[in-house]
């Protein structure tokens, strides 16, 4: 049975850090391509930052240079590290898990649909 834990999140000022971790187990967690998603409250949920199992990465926009996705195989552990934090980061954050090849788009975060999910942590950036 895949399960995806998230852990990490908090409330934080504007312009701080925070550092998301997802905890995996029931599949062979190297091959699997992974991402993190958000979804604020009244908005759609929205792909962050994704990572194959190449190590190939894919942000959004909105969060690149601020965030940085990496996973340590040896743990079965992804990491969303998260710098510069805004308001608008607000949002429930989920990781996603599938073992399927990433979408062949050059921002591939947008265009990918994990079959497994956790259950989320909250973020909350106050200004």
């Amino acid at each position: 049975q895949v399960q995806l834990v998230e852990a990490g999140g908090g409330s934080v000022q504007a312009g701080g850090s925070l550092r998301l971790s997802c905890a995996v187990s029931g599949y062979t967690y190297s091959t699997y391509c992974m991402g993190w998603f958000r979804q604020a409250s009244g908005k759609e949920r929205e792909g962050v930052a994704g990572i194959d199992s190449d190590g190939s990465t894919s942000y959004a926009d909105s969060v690149k240079g601020r965030f940085t996705i990496s996973k340590n195989n040896a743990k079965n552990t992804m990491y969303l590290q998260m710098n510069s934090l805004k308001p608008e980061d607000t949002a429930m954050y989920y990781c996603g898990a599938d073992r399927g090849a990433r979408p062949p788009k050059a921002k591939w975060v947008g265009y990918f649909h994990p079959t497994y999910w956790g259950q989320g942590t909250q973020v909350t950036v106050s200004s």
